[in-house]
């Protein structure tokens, strides 16, 4: 019994020494970053396009281009994420080809990003021909990409609803739709904005995909729709470290980041509210 105790007590401090200081390097990194950033941060910055002088580079193109292609991320991935598991999981559960289909699933949830890349080549610019390196073209394949992540989490959510909430209304004469859309959503509406953040905050750092569909590294003038030429926050960032003078790496570098940090925890805290307010109206 003392061995046991011994155990638990040193697997305990190991997990928590490692806890720590996963959030010391994590703290140590994002202090060098602001402090990096810190004197590039202003309006300028914000509203400039890129240039080869680093006192008049700004973010303001690839900036919108990345807000453009998550809002459409969201407005393709969400509904046809959702709808997959509604059906997977109230539809065809027990069923062999939904089993399978949820194996297949689970394994495209971990292909390698620049696979989904390839695949947004092939499938949308040579098959369907449509012009290469557009917000259209980018969203549509990293809605390929986070789909699966999209569609698992909103199945764990909708399987975490009691069953007696279902039985309840079944009872009472609703029909299976009505359960679903009155019962089961209300009720999983937390854990599916979670799963969905999770994937748009993936997508939204993604360069590789963007690269194979012909996205620009470096573009000067920002996006009027989606059939436009665009260019990414990350890919930006990454033509910035490229570049020979320090004050690119060492300044624009840290302060894109920043920028997209702020973007995700912006993301998140709107994830956050939202279950939160979901949450309170659900007292099972």
């Amino acid at each position: 019994m003392k061995t046991e105790n011994i155990s638990d007590w040193l697997f305990m401090m190991l997990t928590f020494l490692a806890t720590v200081f996963g959030i010391v390097l994590l703290s140590a990194l994002l202090v060098m970053t602001f402090y990096e950033a810190a004197g590039w941060l202003d309006i300028q910055f914000l509203t400039s396009p890129p240039s080869r002088f680093p006192e008049k580079a700004g973010i303001y193109p690839p900036l919108l281009g990345s807000i453009m292609m998550i809002a459409l991320v969201g407005i393709f991935s969400v509904p046809v994420g959702v709808g997959a598991a509604i059906f997977l999981e109230e539809y065809g559960s027990g069923k062999k080809i939904t089993k399978i289909i949820e194996i297949n699933i689970s394994n495209l949830a971990a292909v390698p990003s620049i696979v989904y890349g390839i695949l947004g080549l092939g499938l949308f610019v040579s098959t369907m021909h449509l012009k290469p390196g557009i917000v259209l073209v980018g969203s549509l394949t990293l809605t390929l990409l986070i789909l699966p992540i999209v569609i698992v989490a909103s199945q764990e959510a909708i399987r975490s609803v009691p069953g007696g909430l279902r039985e309840a209304s079944i009872g009472l004469g609703a029909t299976k739709w009505q359960t679903i859309r009155n019962v089961v959503l209300p009720s999983s509406i937390p854990g599916i904005l979670t799963g969905v953040i999770l994937a748009l905050s993936r997508a939204i750092g993604e360069t590789a995909p963007l690269i194979m569909i012909g996205a620009a590294t470096t573009i000067f003038t920002a996006p009027k729709d989606i059939f436009s030429p665009f260019s990414a926050l990350p890919m930006q960032i990454f033509m910035w470290t490229d570049m020979p003078k320090e004050e690119f790496l060492y300044g624009l570098a840290p302060a894109g980041i920043v920028v997209l940090l702020a973007i995700m925890l912006s993301m998140n805290a709107i994830a956050i509210v939202l279950r939160n307010h979901y949450r309170k109206k659900l007292r099972w």
